[in-house]
This record gives structure tokens, sequence and C-alpha cells, in this order.
């Protein structure tokens, strides 16, 4: 066998990643900003030197991509396997690696008294700085082999790296931001909830105390999952620090037969040295790069009407084709009817699983309404539950044994539905088939928002299984096979708003409702943090009911439709409640989205520091000619006049015009700078280093303004 290199280094256009594959099993050397070529792999190893210490092991066990029990690795193990024998005690030794290119390489390790074969494949992008990287094990013997645990690689981080950044929630209330000090101990996140989940996103930053939005040393991780995971942070007693995330999986869950393998999900992970703003940059490039299809990206992202904060399920022919025909004066692309179309379906208990056109509401099926809403100039989009059944629904009382439980448990209830079992290839036939039925019947349906409205609680297939793994794998099947056969057909990804959203989901759909609340208020803070890993033309964005259905709060049509202008736009209302004031505002907003929409669906996002009265941020061209900015007051200031609003991420030797697009008519107490800047020239360097002092407003009042070099 040839002799294998020592280490390996890939580079991206701002990262270099060091591979040490000089000890049994290869390691992160050294993750982080380009080093020269001056600087060499024996610099580094010299100045890593670690001397034995008292009553502790001569040599540390390595944190190696898959640290192991077996290399006496006490911190939680990559890999935790059994069998009849010595599995659980893997240790293994690099046997082979394969670059096929300066980009991805592949490392093997076998561990021959087990014979068992671990290999780990990391590709870093270019031109985004995200490394992809998966870990895979192998059972080579001729026993079974149960998987408890196979994360995707562990990284080692820079002891500077102190901070954490997780991501919390709950329905309606998703990607909220929780800062936390990294401690002598495990940071552990784990989802049990079957989908991605609203109050716990796998994801996570790792961040050096001085960084902020703009500066200093960042990184994140996120998995690409749609299942149950779990998220580690630990920072062990002689100080070294790791990340390790991966599938959760349920006790007896994976069990491998001999040959046969398993891969974890991606780990999509990524450095920054500009701030948690160009962390998010490199995740929205490589999303818009390597995830979005590219029919999708090219073309607009249209403006959406959905019916279900305006009718719920209060169908009716005649209302709805007045409704098309009202949104589509306000300027509106894409209808999309919710919930409530199909056989039963009068409410939230029945109906689940009957997928035909309820002919009691729709007595010639739904070619009717959608030749009207085309005759418009608008798309049409359906709603579809197909992972869920009611009780009470033809499909449960013919297949009762259709849906995921436990033998001798009760159901818990959860909004009067159960999950079905996708792990049984009649349930994905048949979904397949009557999914497919409507599409090929009415191929004028171009859109689908995909709902998935309940927890998994009692998660056991048809075998008596725990069936979260091959749940989650054919509900990826289900979609792909309906995109092979619908390629016209984009599709949403809705989990009672933002409970599946990941890079799993979206490697196969096309957008994702990022909460049940259209609440402005609470959409900046949810957008906010969504927009750590997602870019804003995926992230669904809607101008909801002048009293918004969840939180009872009243907040004006100028706020509500500033706040759904930087996402994919849509509006979710009864438009028969607009007064002429509202239909106008909204009418021009639709239209200054569709003037924007390119720039705000490619540039770069910079969100400004947080602070507790405004949430701001900008969207700015890659050539930096062109930026919105936005500023959303949601506190009152505690002092007579708010600070200074500076305009962070434009060319400093470039001059800008500026100009306030939004609102079109701003009442205010006495004259303020606004009226002083209108259309004024600035350089950039003054924007962002001196800064633009702000009005004093009402609380709950958007401004965004575009800046263009003149």
């Amino acid at each position: 066998m040839s002799q294998l290199p020592n280490v390996i280094q890939l580079n991206s256009e701002q990262t270099s990643l060091i591979i040490d594959c000089e000890g049994k099993t290869p390691s992160v050397l050294y993750w982080g900003k380009s080093l020269s070529a001056a600087s060499s792999v024996s610099m580094l190893r010299s100045l890593a030197t670690r001397q034995e210490v008292k009553c502790a092991v001569v040599v540390e066990a390595p944190i190696s991509l898959s640290p192991l029990s077996g290399e006496g690795f006490t911190g939680a193990p990559g890999i935790e396997i059994s069998n009849d024998n010595s599995a659980w005690s893997l240790g293994g030794a690099l046997i082979s690696i394969k670059q096929q290119n300066a980009q991805s390489v592949e490392f093997v390790c076998v561990d021959n008294v087990r014979q068992i074969e671990i290999t780990h494949k990391l590709h870093l992008d270019k031109q985004t700085n995200v490394l992809t990287a998966s870990t895979a094990i192998t059972n080579r013997t001729t026993a079974p082999l149960n998987v408890t645990w196979c994360a995707a690689p562990t990284i080692p981080l820079a002891d500077n790296i102190n901070k954490i950044l997780s991501f919390e929630g709950r329905w309606s209330n998703e990607f909220l931001l929780n800062k936390v000090d990294l401690f002598l101990g495990s940071f552990l996140r784990e989802n049990r909830k079957g989908k991605t989940s609203h109050d716990n996103f796998p994801g996570v930053v790792l961040y050096d105390e001085k960084t902020d939005e703009h500066n200093g040393d960042c990184y994140g991780f996120h998995l690409g999952w749609s299942g149950n995971h779990r998220t580690r942070v630990e920072h062990l007693p002689e100080g070294r620090n790791y990340v390790q995330l991966g599938e959760l999986l349920m006790p007896g869950e994976l069990i491998l037969q001999a040959n046969e393998s398993y891969q974890s999900p991606n780990l999509y992970a990524s450095f920054s040295d500009k701030g948690i703003s160009g962390l998010s940059q490199n995740y929205h490039h490589f999303v818009r790069q390597n995830l979005i299809r590219p029919e999708v990206k090219n073309k607009p992202r249209p403006v959406h009407f959905n019916t279900w904060e305006g009718l719920y399920f209060d169908h009716d022919i005649e209302t709805l084709k007045n409704l098309a025909k009202q949104v589509s004066e306000l300027g509106i692309e894409r209808f999309v009817l919710d919930d409530g179309w199909f056989k039963g379906r009068r409410g939230d208990a029945a109906g689940l699983g009957d997928w035909y056109v309820d002919k009691d509401i729709y007595p010639e099926g739904l070619g009717p309404l959608i030749e009207y809403v085309n005759s418009l100039g608008l798309e049409f989009g359906l709603w579809f539950e197909p992972e869920m059944v009611n009780p009470d629904s033809d499909l449960f009382r013919n297949h009762p044994d259709w849906v995921l439980a436990t033998e001798g448990n009760e159901q818990l209830e959860f909004r009067n539905q159960l999950v079905l079992d996708l792990t049984n290839k009649e349930v994905t036939d048949y979904l397949f088939k009557v999914i497919d039925d409507i599409l090929s019947e009415h191929p004028q349906i171009k859109y689908i928002k995909w709902d998935n409205n309940r927890d998994y609680n009692h998660p056991g297939n048809h075998l008596g299984k725990p069936a979260i793994h091959l749940q989650t794998l054919a509900f990826y099947q289900l979609i792909d096979n309906l995109k092979t056969k619908h390629p016209q057909v984009e599709i949403e990804s809705c989990a009672s708003g933002g409970g599946r959203i990941d890079y799993g989901v979206l490697s196969r759909t096309d957008r994702v409702w990022t909460s049940d609340s259209n609440d402005a208020l609470d959409r900046l803070s949810i957008q906010r943090g969504c927009s750590i890993f997602f870019p804003s033309e995926i992230m669904g964005a809607h101008v909801g009911p002048r009293d918004c259905h969840i939180t009872g709060r009243h907040i004006s049509i100028e706020m509500r439709a500033a706040v759904a202008f930087f996402g994919h736009m849509g509006i979710e209302m009864d438009p028969r409640e607009l007064t002429s004031e509202e239909k106008q505002a909204l009418s021009e907003i639709i239209s200054l989205h569709k003037k924007h929409r390119c720039l705000i669906h490619s540039g770069n996002l910079v969100r400004l520091n947080e602070n507790p009265f405004s949430v701001d941020f900008g969207i700015v061209s890659e050539d930096r000619n062109h930026a919105l900015f936005a500023y959303n007051s949601v506190n009152e200031v505690n002092r007579t006049n708010p600070g200074k609003y500076r305009f962070v991420g434009l060319a400093i030797d470039k001059v800008y015009q500026l100009n306030l697009i939004w609102p079109t008519d701003l009442k205010e107490y006495s004259p303020s700078v606004l009226r002083q800047i209108e259309g004024q020239v600035f350089t950039g360097e003054v924007l962002q280093q001196f800064g633009m002092q702000l009005p004093a407003l009402f609380p709950q009042t958007s401004l965004i303004f575009e800046l263009k070099a003149v």
C-alpha cells in the first residue's frame, strides 16, 4: 500500500481546513481564516504541542473526526455501536485517503478486530466557504450491528471561541436566539418530535465574545435533517472544545446487517472572521448556488395570496372567485387554496387522508376555480397535509393500521389527527397516487403547500419498530417522486409554520413557511433568527389581518407590509376587510416589492447589531451599487431622541443617493432628518461611520431606505 499523506488541506476563498492524518484516525488540526503559503503545517504542529500534566494520560485522546471509546476519548464518542462481541470499544486506523479534487476528500478507517469501517466525506465549497461533511459506518461482519449514534464529523473549536448562540422557540414564535457562555461540560439540545421542530432547530453558532454582526470570528453548524437530532457543544476539563451534531436514533432503530451501511445527515459548517452577518452571507450564497433549483432561482418569486386566514374552512366558489379578483387588482401573482377543499373537510376534525375534491362545495371539481384564477393572470396553488390522517376519515376507517402507534399505549390527542406510517409502502403508494391524480388532472397547479401539523408522540411503525429514521427517508422519497413526475410544481415546506425548516427538506422543496404567526412584531425576531442560515427568497412572509389572529395585536398596514416586504412576500387575510387607504398601501408596496425583489432575493444581508428598541438590517447588492435598509421601531426609546442609524456594508469609496421609499405618507410630530436627506448624496464612508440621526417616531413604525451609487 502506498504511503498516505500526513496532512490534507482544503481551501476556500476565505478559509483553510487542515486535516491531520499522522494519528491513527484523522482529526482537524486547523480551520479558520485562510493561511498563506508561508505558514506551514509543521509550524501548526509545533505550536499545538501539549504536555503530560499531573494525574492525566501521557498523550490525550484525539478529537478525531469521530472520537472513539477505543481511542480512550472520555468526551462524547462520535460513534456508539454494539453487537454480541466488542463493537462498543471501536477503535480503528486510517487505511485510505481519496481526494478527487482540491475541494473534496474521503477518509476510510477500519477496525480490523471488529471488522467495522468508518468513512468521512468532506467538501469545502470554494466560493461560499461552507463545509459539507458526513460520516458513514459499514458493518463488515456477519453479525447484526446496533447503531446508537453516528454523528457527522466532530469539529474542534479554536480556544478563543467562548459564546454559544442557540435557537429556541415554540409554535408561532420560532427561531428565537439565545446567547449562552461556553461552560465546563456539555451544552446539549435534543429533539424527539419526529420533525425538525419549532423549539429545537438543528443549528448552533459559536463565536468570540468580541464578535458582533460585522466583526470577529464565528463558526456556524447546521444538520441538514428533518427528523430527530442532537446538538452537543462541549468544553472538556483539559480546555479543549468541540461541536458534534447528528441524527438522534431511538433504541433499536438502526441495525446494520452484514455489509450494510448508514450515512449520517450532512453537517453544513462555515467560518467567518467578518461577524455573524458574514457567516450568514456564506450560508445564503451556498443555498442559492447548491439547494435552490435553477428554474426556481431564475424566476421572480410570485407574490402570494393564501386563503387560510381570510376564509379558513368556509369555502364557496363564488366567494373565492371574488377574492381572487380583488387580490389580482392589488398585484398578487399566485393564488393558494389552503385547507378545506377536500372530502368532508368542514373543520380540522375530519377529512384528512381523503384527498378527493369535495363535490358538495366544488360540484364540477377544482377546474372552474383554477381556470378563473388563471384568467386573472394568477398561478394556482393547493394545500395538502399528506402525512396525517383524521380518525374521522374514510382512509382511517378502511386502514386503521396505517398509522404510527406503539402497542398497548393510548394515542395522545393532537389536533384531531394521527401520523401515517410512511415506512409502509402501501401508505406512500396511496399518497403518491392521490396527489399525482390531482396534479395530473390539473396541470395548471404550479404550487403545493405541504403541511405537517402534529408531533410524532408514538413513533412505532407497522412492524412494531421505532420509525423516525425510515419515516424521514420515506417522506423525502415521496417528495422526490412527485417532483420527478411533476417538475413544474414548486413545493413549500410547512409544519405548523417553522416546524420543518432545514437544508434536508430545502434540498427537495422551494420555499418554507417561516411561522404561522403573521404578527409583524413577532415576525421581525422570527425572520431575523431564520436569516442566520436561510436567505430571504425562501422565507414565506405574509401581510396578515389588521388584528392578528394569533396575538390579537393591531398593527398598521404600513408596518405589516414593510416586514413582509423582505421575504418571499404574500398576503394572508380577507381582502374584504381592507379600507380604500389600506388597499392603496398594499398595492404600492407590492409594486415596490416587485421592483426590488431581484435585490432582496439575491443581495447580501447585513443585520445591524441588536438593540432593545428596533430591528434593523439591510440588503446590499454584490457590487455594492444598490441597497435597501430597514428601520423597524418596536419599543419607545428611553431618551428624547433615538440614536444614529449606520448603513453598514456599503462601499466607503462610493457616493450614494439616499431616499425614503416606505411609507409613502409618513406623518411626523415635527420636521425631522427625513426632510433633509431625501434625494441627497452622501459618501458610503459617512453613511457607515458617522451614521444618520434617526427621527423620533411612534413605536411600531417601519422605514425602508433605498441607496443607489451615483
